[in-house]
């Protein structure tokens, strides 16, 4: 999500996106990690390919989500409202 499609967004749309992405920041280091030894181990056996693109791809989708989030956040913060509500 552009951060001008967040700025766009009205005050019960950024809350429900908000509660919807969820933030798990100790999930995703542990999935981010577990992808990271998954390329390592990868490249350690000279099988590039597929088995390599596939953590790629979740590793980027993993940091988009808490690039969003923080986003999300950070209008929150701007238009004082809650995180809870």
């Amino acid at each position: 999500m552009k951060p001008e499609e967040i700025a766009k967004l009205t005050d019960q749309e950024l809350s429900y996106e908000f509660k919807k992405i969820k933030p798990s920041p100790i999930f995703d280091a542990f999935f981010i990690g577990l992808m990271i030894g998954i390329i390592i181990f990868s490249i350690a056996k000279n099988t590039l390919g597929l088995v390599s693109l596939i953590p790629l791809f979740l590793i980027y989708l993993f940091l988009k989500k808490s690039k969003t989030q923080k986003a999300l956040s950070e209008e929150l913060k701007n238009r004082n409202l809650s995180k809870n509500s």
